[in-house]
């Protein structure tokens, strides 16, 4: 199963909103047959490593890290493919909570005489679909928050110098990050302040839309982000109040929302119609006001944060405002995953406790 998990992890960012998923076909002790979901709307993991096991699947045992499927999508059901093979027993990480499968894969193969067993490595193969069962779950991407910061926490010098705090290294990590998004999100503060692109430089498996919180409309039609929105989606959100702008006319897709109780553009409702739309990963690079809305309201599952070895000190920003927690114990939400030295920075991965 361990292996099945490797092999799902080649489909980041490629497959979604389909789920990550590996299999792997063992006969007698020994494997032969392997497959992942490579790319949505194409041939799924088992069929894949149905293909490759050939005849020597009949009798073997299937690991898979998700409930095979039994409808009828982008391709036929696996289930039928199971069957066809001849194996005899699927050991499968996860059920998938798909309204069309949701255990009902497992009642087909177990009226086939196909013995099935679940949760071989369950909080593994949890951990790395949580996108896709947040989506599934909520009806909302899953949100990943990202700055990068100096020791002390500052993301600029008190002149509003930020470029650059991290290293060659991370800001690469960041470009691999954003190709495979479905979405990065900053406010208007930020956009007007550094003219971001925000684009994935080299592209990746993924062509993020870029989303700006904009509640009056500013964003100017000589900003980066709009001047190249025929090339690259770019969502502007608006407040209902807002004025017309010319955003529209330059390529911009603008959508109105109304307003939270500060006058913004209200964020739940947004992710509610990013979830409609089937995003599944949704990137936040601030600026801190808004990183500080996402934090306040609960709505961040995932944090990457980089350090760099630097100490700014003075009344410079820090990497997250908005109100904040009263208590410590309320900051006890997170689970520190991986730590990696990229070059001299830290890159700190942390995960909301539960994912």
């Amino acid at each position: 199963m361990r292996r099945a998990l490797q092999l799902a992890e080649q489909g980041r960012g490629y497959v979604e909103p389909n789920p990550l998923v590996g299999a792997v076909v063992v006969r007698d002790g020994k494997v032969v047959g392997e497959g992942w979901h490579q790319a949505f709307g194409g041939p799924h993991a088992e069929v894949r490593a149905f293909a490759q096991a050939g005849a020597a699947a009949t009798g073997a045992t299937l690991y898979v890290t998700l409930e095979p499927c039994c409808h009828h999508g982008k391709t036929p059901p696996c289930t039928d493919a199971v069957i066809k093979a001849g194996i005899t027993r699927v050991v499968a990480a996860l059920e998938d909570p798909f309204p069309h499968v949701a255990g009902r894969g497992a009642v087909l193969l177990r009226a086939a005489g196909i013995g099935v067993e679940f949760g071989l490595c369950e909080p593994e193969a949890r951990r790395q679909n949580a996108p896709y069962l947040k989506l599934l779950g909520a009806g909302r991407p899953y949100v990943h928050a990202k700055w990068a910061m100096s020791l002390d926490g500052k993301i600029a010098t008190r002149t509003g110098e930020s470029k650059w705090i991290s290293n060659d290294t991370s800001r690469r990590r960041v470009h691999e990050l954003r190709g495979r998004m479905d979405g990065i999100l900053v406010g208007i503060g930020t956009a007007l302040a550094d003219d971001p692109l925000l684009t994935a430089r080299p592209l990746g498996p993924r062509v993020a839309t870029r989303v700006v919180l904009d509640s009056h409309a500013r964003l100017p039609a000589t900003a980066q982000l709009a001047c190249t929105a025929r090339d690259v989606p770019t969502l502007v959100v608006v407040s209902a109040c807002a004025e017309e702008s010319v955003l529209a006319q330059v390529g911009c897709e603008v959508i109105a929302l109304a307003a939270d109780a500060d006058g913004r553009p209200d964020i739940m409702k947004l992710l509610d119609e990013l979830g409609r739309r089937r995003w599944t990963n949704l990137l936040v690079e601030g600026g801190a006001g808004v990183l500080g809305r996402f934090f306040d309201l609960g709505l961040v599952d995932e944090i990457h944060a980089f350090i760099a070895p630097k100490v700014i000190g003075g009344s410079a920003k820090t990497a997250v405002v908005g109100l904040g927690i009263q208590r410590l114990v309320d900051g006890d939400r997170w689970r520190i995953e991986a730590i990696e030295n990229l070059d001299g920075d830290a890159y700190v991965l942390c995960v909301r406790k539960g994912n």
